[in-house]
């Protein structure tokens, strides 16, 4: 692939390591540059990297209306040898495809995508923050530009990765355990929808059900299935909880659950957590029950951004309230964290090529 670079002129550009004072949040800040690319006429086109900034769209295009959209979200890390490296990228690039094939977006080869994510970081790397907890977060996504009213696939589309310099997804940081709102009222998603992609409409669908778990003082919302008897996913991430035996479980994947790669990695690395790790088909009255009698003694959910998110205590809608051991991070949750965060940082070998350098390409 070869890729057009339009940067902007060099006194107007960070030449120096981003060095915060404050913390900088998640998702709030932006780099120099973006990456585009087009699809037109059956093909992938016009690779480049060019200033951030608003997109020219027509009032029409597709993605506007009907919601032809998908996202991944990736982190990268600055380790000790003062270089860049991403973290199982190709897992989002092929996850990126799945749910591009769920709402009929044409695929992206996994190897441009990783391209593409490389030549951005490398031209912004300046702009990692040097903080504890700090990364590059990396927004890569596909949206519908073609000009059209009729409810059908685009022809159209544009690709594009921008990057976000960022804090913990969890201001409160990951000492503090959070609460979730189990909702029979609010469900996520319905077997043969688009519950296992990344399309923008399913985060759309979200955000009155946030709002309600805000209203109980929750952070999330815990998904169950339609029937509300299954325990599916949070609105963010996967659940998992931790029996006394120090088990590790994790709803089984269905079409009506995102794959998260943090849950893919957790079951990767069992026996380097020292226990097991499995999936299972969760029901809501045995879970909460084994809460309840001591059984389970954790819980939390995986995901890209928060890594790891502790669960103290679930709210229901009648108010009740169910605490999982004393309501607060236990020490299995806390182990999970640090190994795969440890990975993430180089300061632990992970598996092979779950972390790639980000080669220095541009003067």
């Amino acid at each position: 692939m070869q890729i057009t670079y339009n940067l902007k002129p060099a006194l107007e550009r960070r030449t120096e390591q981003f060095k915060p004072t404050s913390n900088v949040g998640f998702g709030n800040l932006r780099t120099d540059h973006m990456f585009l690319m087009d699809y037109r006429d059956g093909q992938w086109c016009d690779p480049r990297v060019v200033p951030y900034g608003p997109f020219e769209v027509a009032p029409g295009a597709i993605a506007l209306h009907y919601g032809q959209s998908v996202f991944e979200g990736a982190k990268a890390f600055q380790h000790e040898d003062g270089e860049i490296y991403t973290f199982r990228i190709d897992k989002n690039a092929e996850r990126l495809n799945r749910s591009a094939d769920i709402l009929c977006i044409p695929a992206l080869p996994e190897q441009m995508q990783i391209d593409a994510i490389n030549a951005l970081i490398d031209v912004d790397r300046l702009w990692f923050p040097m903080q504890e907890g700090a990364c590059l977060y990396i927004r890569p996504f596909i949206f519908a530009t073609e000009d059209r009213l009729s409810v059908s696939p685009s022809e159209q589309y544009t690709f594009c990765v921008m990057l976000s310099p960022s804090g913990p997804y969890y201001s409160d940081g990951f000492d503090k355990a959070i609460r979730l709102l189990i909702s029979e009222r609010f469900h996520r998603a319905v077997a043969g929808g688009t519950g296992a992609s990344k399309a923008a409409g399913n985060y759309a669908a979200s955000l009155k059900a946030g709002k309600a778990a805000a209203e109980y003082g929750a952070a999330q919302v815990l998904y169950l299935d339609a029937n509300n008897k299954q325990i599916e996913e949070v609105g963010a991430m996967n659940h998992f909880h931790v029996l006394k035996d120090g088990t590790i479980i994790i709803p089984k994947f269905t079409d009506t659950i995102l794959k998260s790669i943090t849950s893919q990695s957790i079951l990767d690395l069992g026996g380097l957590l020292g226990c097991e790790v499995r999936q299972e088909t969760v029901m809501l009255d045995q879970f909460i029950s084994d809460i309840e009698s001591g059984e389970i003694i954790e819980a939390g959910g995986f995901g890209t951004a928060a890594v790891v998110s502790p669960v103290g205590s679930y709210i229901f809608e009648d108010n009740r309230i169910v605490t999982v051991g004393d309501g607060e991070v236990g020490e299995h949750t806390k182990r999970i964290y640090k190994v795969l965060t440890e990975i993430q940082k180089g300061h632990i070998q992970g598996p092979e090529g779950w972390v790639q350098h980000v080669k220095r390409m541009q003067g």
